[in-house]
């Protein structure tokens, strides 16, 4: 999981919205106490939030406050994530092998933050693409190239995609209940106990 996966899934995603403009995105999500355009909005915050926190290093910045405003124009919101998306891979790509970034679900290095990323990206331009009454399946690589990397209890013998979708408690998956409560591993996968956190 690198910046070259990460444009990758910002490009598919950000192509996927640009074809859904003329629908409403001020529709509700199902499941979901957001519209369409607050959750693109909401996937842009994400993204932009992951580049500073990589940046700052192991210790939470909370010095400053920005948002996206999801009253903007739908190809505006499209043009915003596509740009989080390239100045993290930025931050990615030039960050050390040793460095370390704050999250609260742990102090995550720089394929943590792309896979977080790839993983906002996916999973809610998927939630976007409910709430517009489309379908969204992205390409499989990139759904296990995020699952893999966040979510490394999950099965192996199963579709990336809805295990994906499963592992963010968003669907069920054969064999396995749909989850309530989950978690992602954005520590290096060396740091990983081989349990998985939520059952």
């Amino acid at each position: 999981m690198d910046a070259n996966a990460l444009l990758s899934t910002a490009q598919e995603c950000a192509e996927f919205l640009s074809g859904q403009l003329h629908r409403d995105w001020s529709a509700a999500i199902p499941e979901m106490d957001m519209t369409v355009a607050q959750v693109v909005a909401h996937i842009a915050d994400c993204v932009h939030w992951y580049s500073y926190d990589l940046a700052a290093g192991p210790v939470e910045l909370s010095t400053m406050e920005t948002k996206v405003r999801p009253e903007s124009e739908p190809a505006e919101l499209v043009v915003t994530l596509g740009t989080t998306a390239k100045v993290l891979a930025a931050v990615v790509a030039t960050s050390s092998p040793d460095a370390r970034g704050w999250h609260p679900w742990g102090v995550a290095d720089a394929s943590g933050f792309a896979a977080m990323a790839c993983d906002e990206l996916l999973v809610h331009t998927s939630d976007a693409a409910r709430g517009l009454g489309v379908e969204f399946s992205p390409t499989p690589r990139l759904a296990a190239a995020a699952l893999y990397r966040l979510f490394p209890w999950t099965p192996m013998d199963t579709d990336p995609w809805p295990t994906l979708l499963w592992a963010n408690g968003r669907a069920s998956l054969p064999g396995h209940p749909r989850l309530t409560k989950w978690r992602w591993h954005c520590a290096p996968l060396s740091e990983w106990d081989g349990s998985a956190p939520i059952s």
